[in-house]
């Protein structure tokens, strides 16, 4: 009967689709397993985003790479020695290709290994707020502090060692000057103080300005107390300038403070703090206005850990000076050296300056500038 086979090929075809049902809910299920572990691992993958390494091994891979880029420079100046001696060979283009590619390698590897050095500036300012109240009770005024910059990220081998220092400027620039709040007073201005801690990079180096709002430092006063102590005559000292004034401050056992208290009128800490910055290779400076207030500029390397320095070449032999030290490079022609007592001085932006021959210093010769007159 025809009906017959077309009912079992029906069955047949219904026992065949089965088969593809089960399969999809089985891809279906897969599927979700799938999704759930993506999920799984890549909160897993957050989670492992961050790992705690010892400071000793990264002091380890800096030492490593610190020796790396010497190497590279050598190689970079005998490549330079190559060129010049076979310029126009064959082998010359891919020689400088290669020095060229190790030199960017290098110079990316470098900047990642100090990245895995650096820290935000902000843990070190986490602890100014509390000093500033401490400061504000004890002094029964009102201190507004206004930070900037806790994001920069420096070195944590400098973070370490400008704690103490930074403590004692915000310190410092806490303390009464003159009666300020009295003086504030009477011109109608507010009578609580404001200080501003600024950081920010600049180039290669960290600016740090602690800055308040109070009465400026009293040049006629300081001039008098560098009198007293002996540091200069009083002819020398009223010639000098008010920056350079400003400086006496730095001298250990130096105040102005006519009240000794405990944050001011000892003549200790100014000395200190000049001298710890000076350890990480930095600069202290001071400006100062008479009745708008006192700003102490700070500039740091970001890193102790890869001096940059400038080659200059004497006789033959290559000197390194630390760039840090190094505030300008001027080119000067023959014509624009004198002498003055013998001693050969150039005249730039109406300054006198010195000249040093490193020839006659580390060679014990005779002066031996050699500049081209066109120069």
């Amino acid at each position: 009967m025809p009906s017959q086979p077309i009912a079992e090929s029906a069955a047949v075809e219904e026992e065949m689709n089965e088969p593809e049902e089960e399969s999809a809910a089985d891809t279906q299920t897969i599927d979700v397993a799938t999704s759930v572990s993506r999920q799984m691992a890549e909160m897993h993958r957050g989670a492992d985003q961050t790992i705690r390494v010892d400071v000793g091994r990264l002091d380890s891979l800096m030492n490593i790479m610190g020796e790396l880029v010497l190497g590279r420079n050598a190689m970079l100046q005998l490549t330079g020695r190559i060129t010049a001696r076979y310029e126009g060979q064959e082998l010359m283009d891919e020689l400088n290709q290669v020095a060229t590619q190790l030199n960017f390698v290098t110079t990316e590897l470098q900047m990642s290994v100090m990245k895995m050095r650096m820290l935000p500036v902000g843990k070190v300012f986490n602890k100014f707020p509390r000093v500033v109240r401490d400061l504000s009770r004890n002094q029964g005024k009102e201190i507004e502090l206004i930070i900037s910059g806790e994001e920069t990220e420096l070195d944590k081998s400098v973070i370490e060692e400008i704690g103490d220092p930074l403590v004692h400027l915000i310190r410092n620039s806490g303390r009464p000057r003159h009666r300020i709040t009295r003086r504030a007073r009477k011109g109608g201005q507010a009578a609580h103080r404001q200080n501003r801690f600024d950081c920010r990079h600049e180039g290669s180096n960290i600016v740090i300005k602690v800055a308040d709002d109070g009465a400026g430092l009293n040049v006629a006063r300081i001039r008098q107390k560098a009198v007293e102590k002996k540091l200069g005559t009083a002819e020398e000292i009223d010639r000098m300038p008010d920056k350079e004034v400003f400086n006496f401050i730095f001298h250990p056992g130096f105040s102005t403070a006519q009240i000794v208290t405990d944050i001011s009128g000892r003549g200790v800490g100014m000395d200190v703090v000049k001298t710890n910055i000076e350890k990480l290779k930095g600069i202290i400076d001071i400006e100062s206005e008479r009745g708008k207030g006192t700003a102490i500029i700070i500039k740091l390397p970001l890193t102790l850990a890869i001096v940059q320095g400038l080659l200059v070449e004497a006789c033959h032999e290559l000197f390194i000076l630390p760039l840090a030290s190094v505030l300008e490079t001027v080119k000067i022609a023959r014509t624009d050296i004198s002498s003055i007592n013998r001693r050969e001085v150039i005249r730039l932006r109406d300054t006198v300056l010195p000249i040093i021959d490193l020839h006659s210093i580390f060679f014990q010769g005779s002066s031996q500038i050699n500049l081209a007159a066109d120069d």
